[in-house]
């Protein structure tokens, strides 16, 4: 049986080889070490890893969780939501607000007032009124007391209570108490009021107030 003759280049791809061997820069013989380049491919083959390709993902599978601490502000699943600081900014109760008030007497009257030393010329119990019934009743009182020349009086409106009059949210905790304060320095009676502040507890302490009136003229 003839051998069969091997087949040589052909003009064409004998050109393209040119071409393409033109464009290879050889590496020195020095860096290809024993064995020759056959050799130093082998090696660098060798000391690759083999490429692995990620298994595939199941539908609707999420991203993987960015390396984001707390710190960055980011939220991640499983960490817990840094905690605000507290706040400062709360309306302080009404009484320390009254307190706290520039008071329209002078020192002398205003140190005697806060130690209870100074007696009411005339009182008010306002307490277990609705505030219907309370506003005129306290128009009247604090007309008539001005009217007698009277300067300090006292008006009781109890420290108040829940009471559960069948509403959706029950009537919050000492309406007179909140209210009265409003009355007299607003509208009408802003005209003939000093200053309220609350009263010693000889006197009522936080279920009473102290009305100072203007001087007549």
């Amino acid at each position: 049986m003839a051998r069969r003759r091997k087949q040589g280049l052909t003009p064409e791809d004998r050109e393209i080889w040119d071409r393409v061997a033109a464009s290879v820069t050889p590496l020195p013989r020095a860096s290809l070490g024993p064995g020759g380049g056959k050799a130093a491919l082998l090696s660098s083959a060798a000391a690759e890893p083999p490429f692995r390709a990620d298994p595939p993902k199941p539908d609707g599978a999420m991203p993987p969780a960015e390396q984001d601490g707390p710190a960055n502000g980011r939220f991640r699943i499983g960490i817990s939501a840094r905690p605000k600081p507290p706040r400062h900014d709360l309306v302080p109760p009404l009484p320390d607000r009254l307190a706290a008030a520039t008071p329209g007497v002078d020192g002398a009257i205003q140190s005697r007032l806060k130690r209870g030393k100074l007696r009411p010329e005339a009182r008010i119990d306002l307490h277990g009124m609705t505030l219907a019934e309370a506003y005129p009743e306290l128009v009247r009182f604090l007309h008539a007391a001005r009217a007698d020349d009277k300067r300090l009086v006292l008006v009781i409106t109890g420290k108040g209570k829940h009471r559960d009059d069948g509403g959706i949210m029950p009537t919050p905790r000492g309406v007179l108490r909140h209210q009265v304060p409003h009355w007299v320095q607003t509208g009408a009676l802003a005209q003939i009021v000093v200053q309220i502040t609350p009263a010693h507890f000889r006197h009522g302490g936080e279920g009473a107030y102290y009305v100072y009136l203007r001087r007549r003229r």
